[in-house]
């Protein structure tokens, strides 16, 4: 998606929230708000609400290995020294593998 259609904060007025509707049956796709949702709705169907938010928290940093680029954005503490993270490109980032920060004094093992 691209970086500025990503809400850096929420909006004032929650239900006009931008809604993006994809009809499975024939592939449309319709730009809504979210207090129109219930138009969407058929019988059975099923809501499932995602209140995850991420903190403003972005490191760049460079494989050990390989030299190659990553980008880790911090999720969340699980321990007092570790953190869940989303990488960029995740498929690349092996478990033990090595990032290196900066100029070198700040390192992570994956």
């Amino acid at each position: 998606m691209p970086e500025e259609l990503i809400a850096q904060e929420p909006i004032y007025d929650r239900k006009k929230s931008r809604l993006l509707f994809l009809d499975k049956q024939t592939g449309n796709i319709e730009h809504t708000i979210f207090e129109n949702i219930i138009d969407y709705f058929q019988p059975g169907d099923c809501l499932v609400l995602n209140d995850s938010k991420v903190i403003p928290a972005r490191l760049i940093g460079r494989r050990h290995d390989t030299g190659g680029k990553i980008e880790l954005i911090l999720l969340k503490t699980v321990a007092p020294d570790t953190w869940e993270v989303l990488g960029k490109p995740g498929r690349r980032a092996k478990k033990g593998s090595k990032i290196i920060f900066g100029n070198g004094e700040l390192s992570a093992i994956v």
